[in-house]
């Protein structure tokens, strides 16, 4: 096994040079940084992480809990988390809530135990105005950062978000803007904050357009295929007279979708769809999916720099994302003139 002594010696420093090297020690010259560094990889030397650990009292590991990782938008948040944690001289522990609060509360508690220096954390979103692991972990200190928007019982920690409420504007803007006036929404779960800026942007686009607001537009859609599905042949069963349907996330709309042409309809010509998220199906869906990108790896890079200025002990301000558009085949104008909104 490469020491220090074995850099040191090679280098023509001393052991401590090498050592402050290592550390990222500030009173050290840039050059001499870099020669060391590159030495040191030359040579194959292994940082021994645990002994740090005992001598700084820090273990170079941080936590992340997600929902699962058959969430089709998380594999490239992690991967950016992963880069950017080892950018940063971190290891990543990744676990999974399963959308089940006392798993999550039982993988948070995990982490703590491992003495994670910093906690990246995607909530299960609930109603409730404080929860009990939430209450252990701010009182723990361990520098944490919510991604995703917070409610009341995360409110007291940093966090990273997207716009959806600018982006569920974007995509109303976009069916409005292509002459179609009934559009309905395929919503999410009214605890998550997400589903409800979301929900929010497409009331604010036909106020904006004085196109009058119909709840009859409005079906309750969660968010996986199946229930998409299902929200589908509820809208066509209600004959509700829409020419496009904007939905909560891409796996709705897909799940819509297949049921509409699985009805004999046509996409875009006897209704356009419209998703969130950009999942990499979305554009390899039957009719490839208009769909608001997320921006996913700016996500998790951001969310990492947020949690190193935490355990810096500054305070990262919310740093809230805006969403594009990516227009492909699943839109375009409805076949009969709108009729003239009240």
């Amino acid at each position: 096994m490469i020491r220090l002594k074995d850099i040191a010696e090679k280098a023509g420093v001393s052991i401590m040079t090498v050592s402050k090297v290592l550390r990222d020690a500030p009173d050290i010259a840039a050059g001499t940084k870099a020669r060391i560094r590159l030495l040191a990889t030359q040579m194959g030397y292994v940082p021994d992480t645990m002994a740090q650990g005992l001598r700084t009292r820090k273990t170079r590991l941080l936590g992340l809990v997600y929902s699962a990782i058959t969430n089709p938008v998380f594999p490239r948040i992690l991967l950016a988390v992963e880069d950017c944690a080892l950018q940063a001289g971190y290891d990543l522990a990744v676990g999974h809530a399963l959308n089940d609060p006392q798993r999550e509360a039982l993988v948070i508690r995990r982490m703590m135990s491992r003495r994670v220096d910093g906690l990246l954390l995607s909530p299960f979103y609930r109603m409730a105005e404080s929860v009990p692991i939430y209450e252990e972990l701010l009182a723990s200190a361990i520098p944490t950062v919510i991604l995703g928007q917070r409610r009341s019982f995360c409110a007291q920690f940093a966090n990273v978000e997207i716009d959806d409420l600018q982006g569920s504007l974007l995509a109303m803007r976009h069916l409005i803007g292509l002459g179609h006036r009934r559009i309905a929404f395929f919503a999410g779960m009214s605890a998550n904050p997400s589903s409800q800026d979301r929900l929010e942007g497409y009331r604010k686009a036909l106020r904006e357009a004085q196109i009058q607001t119909d709840d009859r537009l409005v079906f309750n859609a969660g968010g996986t295929i199946e229930e998409g599905r299902k929200a589908a042949e509820q809208f066509l069963a209600e004959a509700p007279g829409a020419t496009a349907v904007l939905a909560v996330n891409d796996l709705v709309a897909m799940g819509a979708g297949t049921l509409f042409l699985e009805r004999g309809l046509k996409i875009p010509e006897d209704i356009s769809l419209v998703g969130f998220g950009n999942v990499l199906a979305s554009e390899y869906f039957r009719v490839p999916l208009t769909t608001l990108s997320q921006p996913k790896h700016r996500v998790g890079c951001a969310a990492v720099a947020s949690l190193m200025q935490l355990i810096r002990g500054e305070k990262p301000e919310t740093r809230r994302l805006p969403m594009e558009l990516t227009v492909r085949s699943s839109t375009a104008p409805p076949k009969s003139p709108p009729t003239p909104s009240n």
